[in-house]
């Protein structure tokens, strides 16, 4: 990956993504994403993309609700998110480097992409690290894959410090990784989480947003 990072500090809010893989995984059932960097709304960026198949996996029962420490205790998370990624879809985007996307349709709120998320947002915080590889290895097609999402195509945007919904994604907009990953018409689902950092974390939150094509 070429993945270019500023040093943090606890002030700084972050952003991570990765450029989008076409095809190159069609063959596999998870991998990486390929890299590209930059800066977003004062922190360093980046976001993953996966194409490939997979066979499923367990489906265990979604948890995260509005108002819970999956949200960062924010009481309108999934209809703020979905209000948000929407419309930003539905009026285009230019993603820098990445080009221009016309309007997108809809995404669909998925809770198990959402679980997913949640298990890595968790992670980052019990880890106290910021990375699309989690602490064990894993990558954002094994995570979705272990959470029952059974999929074609997957993306994924992470970010830390931001205090709002509103917030993350303006940021995720003004990163050409997160913008295309967003803005991405071949997507279907989305599932995020936003776990808080404690006094241990160099960030005060944890934000996961996962996207996906079923198979």
């Amino acid at each position: 990956m070429n993945l270019r990072r500023t040093a943090p500090s606890p002030a700084q809010r972050k952003t991570h993504h990765f450029a989008t893989l076409a095809a190159l995984l069609a063959l596999a059932g998870c991998g990486g994403g390929g890299g590209g960097g930059g800066n977003a709304d004062a922190g360093s960026a980046g976001s993953t993309s996966t194409t490939g198949t997979t066979t499923g996996g367990t489906t265990t029962t979604p948890v995260t609700t509005a108002g819970t420490r999956l949200t960062c205790n924010l009481a309108n998370f999934q209809t703020d998110m979905l209000a948000a990624v929407n419309a930003r879809r539905r009026a285009g985007a230019t993603c820098g480097a990445n080009g221009s996307f016309p309007a997108a349709p809809d995404l669909a709120w998925n809770a198990t992409l959402t679980q997913a998320a949640a298990a890595h947002s968790d992670d980052m915080v019990a880890n106290n690290y910021f990375s699309h590889t989690g602490s064990d290895g894993s990558t954002l097609g094994t995570r979705a894959t272990a959470a029952g999402y059974v999929w074609s195509g997957l993306g994924e945007n992470i970010a830390a410090g931001q205090a709002t919904v509103a917030d993350v994604v303006d940021a995720w907009m003004k990163s050409d990784g997160h913008c295309a990953n967003l803005m991405n018409a071949s997507y279907k689902d989305i599932g995020v989480a936003c776990v808080a950092g404690g006094a241990s974390n160099t960030y005060r939150t944890y934000w996961t947003q996962d996207f996906g094509t079923p198979r």
